[in-house]
């Protein structure tokens, strides 16, 4: 994790990387958008007052996943397409970001 923002930071601000939603993303090559983290088994507290989450996968040019953009909200639902279209193109956008970081 490299930043969050609220009113303080995660409980758990590093998970094991073949659980939770994150790796699912990661694990899929795909984004995950849960619109009630309580009704998905893969969910892993980070703050506890989250019921909706989207992780978004960032690839390289190998279509690696080398982060991600993660979203979380107190409101259930609160990611719909249009939103997830914006990070999705962010994801994309930042690309260059992480391929820079990469090679330095």
């Amino acid at each position: 994790m490299i930043v969050w923002s609220g009113s303080g930071p995660p409980q758990f601000p590093t998970f094991p990387v073949s659980q939770g939603l994150t790796s699912a993303a990661v694990a899929g090559c795909k984004t995950i958008n849960v619109g009630d983290v309580a009704k998905d088994s893969r969910y892993l507290t980070a703050f506890g007052t989250t019921r909706s989450e989207m992780i978004v996968p960032v690839f390289d040019r190998e279509r690696r996943v080398v982060g991600t953009i993660d979203v979380e909200s107190e409101r259930p639902n609160a990611f719909g397409m249009e939103g997830q279209a914006v990070l999705e193109d962010c994801s994309r956008i930042i690309q260059p970001l992480w391929l820079m970081a990469a090679a330095a």
